[in-house]
């Protein structure tokens, strides 16, 4: 890696980034049913965090896009972001809630697909070393996942949102310090239609849109899951943790395994393990060790597949169309994808349990295989 890339810099930023999402995935959920939300409701609130995805990252790279001054919008929107989270204090009641959430995490979902650019830019012809600094999001949604866990063990869920509001303060403090890289001049003036509606390119949006959405009931249900079967909060803050360990460790060598076995091969392995963890969490839930097992999955479910994407947006989305392209596959995936995970979590799961719930999940990463399987080629390098 090139000694121009503030490595440091950029790491930080994603810490204290992920660090937010290690409070928000597991336990915000926790904290909405500790206010009396039946979980119909909890599903809907919780589908407002992904939702906004759908907008926010795509107007923030566009704005990134035609100013090229990506990390000024990164900054502006982290300090709204922050301001607008102040608003979940003022009253705990259903509208204003949820008109909180939709403020907070529309300038917190604008961030991080601009930052992602910004740190392509940085890393210039070393893209591939990308995983090396993203794994310091990881390590930062360990410490505070195994904190939070630790801390509700001696609190009330109230101190959930104060740990959020901390986490804010140091993701608009670490933008301040990363240094502005210009994206590319506007040399591609196409339509960025023209790129979408490429075979390739919309089956791997929707490969994105159905990975994510099986993740929708791990990310709303899975604490109240293990709560209601008996688990502590701090076990439940470790599984979360192994899963995030997991994550790490494959992030560390995804520089190494790219290049060698390719973005189709990889996608194919991910989505057979992840069918196998959703169905291990949804009928094996009272074994502990084959928890850990679903968690260790995580490698793969979102190390993996992650890495991949990124790489497949950098490769897709050229020139002009960088925000933007990284924007959409934010939006598709962790937006559309995880809201219409939530919002079917919110209704299925009173009805027919978790065991529907999660056999659900893993139908959707079957589908999405079966897309790789025939729309998604290897790349042939020219020589």
């Amino acid at each position: 890696m090139s000694k121009h890339v503030p490595y440091w810099k950029l790491s930080s930023f994603y810490f204290f980034y992920f660090a937010s999402l290690g409070v928000l995935i597991p336990y915000w959920s926790l904290y909405l049913k500790s206010l009396g939300f039946n979980s119909l409701t909890i599903g809907g609130l919780i589908a407002i965090l992904p939702a906004t995805k759908l907008i926010a990252p795509y107007l923030c790279g566009w704005l990134a896009d035609h100013t090229r001054r990506s990390m000024l919008i990164i900054r502006f929107t982290s300090i709204l972001a922050l301001l607008s989270f102040i608003l979940v204090f003022v009253s705990q009641q259903l509208w204003w809630l949820a008109v909180a959430m939709l403020l907070f995490s529309f300038f917190w979902n604008a961030v991080l697909p601009q930052f992602e650019a910004m740190t392509l830019n940085h890393l210039g012809s070393d893209t591939h070393h990308y995983s090396m600094i993203r794994l310091w999001g990881s390590l930062g949604f360990i410490v505070i996942v195994v904190l939070m866990g630790d801390l509700l063990e001696h609190y009330e869920t109230g101190v959930i949102p104060m740990v959020v509001l901390f986490t804010f303060v140091f993701i608009s403090l670490s933008s301040m310090i990363v240094p502005e890289k210009l994206n590319a001049p506007h040399i591609e003036h196409s339509p960025i239609w023209h790129v979408i509606k490429q075979p390739k390119v919309l089956a791997f949006l929707a490969v994105c849109f159905l990975m994510l959405c099986s993740h929708g009931p791990y990310y709303t249900f899975y604490t109240i899951y293990l709560e209601e079967q008996g688990y502590s909060s701090y076990m439940i803050g470790i599984l979360w943790a192994v899963g995030v360990l997991a994550e790490v460790i494959i992030f560390l060598i995804m520089h190494r395994i790219l290049p060698a076995f390719g973005t189709r091969k990889l996608l194919i392995v991910t989505l057979l393990l992840t069918t196998v963890r959703w169905l291990i969490i949804g009928f094996f839930v009272t074994d502990l060790s084959m928890l850990f097992l679903a968690q260790l999955i995580h490698a793969f479910s979102f190390g993996v597949f992650h890495s991949v994407g990124i790489s497949l947006v950098h490769d897709y989305f050229t020139g002009s169309h960088q925000g933007r392209g990284q924007a959409i596959y934010s939006s598709i995936s962790y937006g559309a994808g995880v809201a219409a995970g939530s919002i079917v979590s919110g209704v299925v799961w009173d009805q027919w349990g978790a065991g529907v719930l999660f056999t659900f999940a893993s139908c959707c990463t079957v589908v999405a295989l079966a897309i790789v399987w025939k729309y998604i080629q290897p790349v042939i390098k020219e020589s």
